[in-house]
């Protein structure tokens, strides 16, 4: 039999995913108001919520939310081989394929989203401190740089967006 991929299980699979992880929707977009607000006076939480699932529909990003979780996982099971279980488990420090996967979230939405994701990622605000948490019994060291490429991917988004308006409105005026 031929494979056959099927969309919409992949999709309901990484929402469900981040439900359990314990991240939801609006977490993201408060992540994503947070890189915006400054910005964009008028910008509104709607905004947010409707860019962030904009960028969770997209294909690769439901391949990076899924692959990275299941390490995740993989890593609390302590399920990988040496030395990468530790690697992971521990989120090394010089182990930068975590933000590597996430860096391909980033890029969805142009070269944008590589200052938002440098940014929040430092600073780890909202739902990222949580995730970035090393005492609870999660291992989330590909799920929080998924989750702050997601919200960067959403800015970028936004931003491309507003500056398409402005434009609009110039023509018009």
């Amino acid at each position: 039999m031929t494979y056959n991929l099927n969309s919409k299980k992949v999709k309901d699979a990484a929402d469900s995913w981040l439900k359990q992880r314990g991240v939801t929707i609006q977490d993201i977009a408060e992540l994503t108001f947070f890189l915006q607000k400054d910005y964009y006076p008028s910008l509104t939480m709607e905004d947010a919520i409707i860019s962030v699932e904009s960028v969770v529909q997209k294909r690769e990003v439901q391949n990076a939310i899924l692959t990275g979780i299941q390490l995740d996982i993989l890593a609390e099971e302590g399920k990988l081989l040496s030395p990468l279980q530790e690697m992971i488990e521990n989120d090394e420090g010089l182990y930068g394929c975590d933000e590597v996967l996430a860096l391909s979230i980033v890029n969805v939405y142009g070269s944008i989203g590589f200052t938002n994701f440098g940014y929040i990622d430092k600073l780890k605000p909202g739902i990222l401190k949580m995730l970035n948490d090393k005492h609870g019994k999660h291992k989330h060291t590909f799920l929080d740089d998924i989750v702050g490429a997601i919200a960067a991917a959403a800015s970028s988004r936004i931003a491309h967006r507003k500056q398409a308006e402005k434009e609009e409105q110039q023509q018009e005026g």
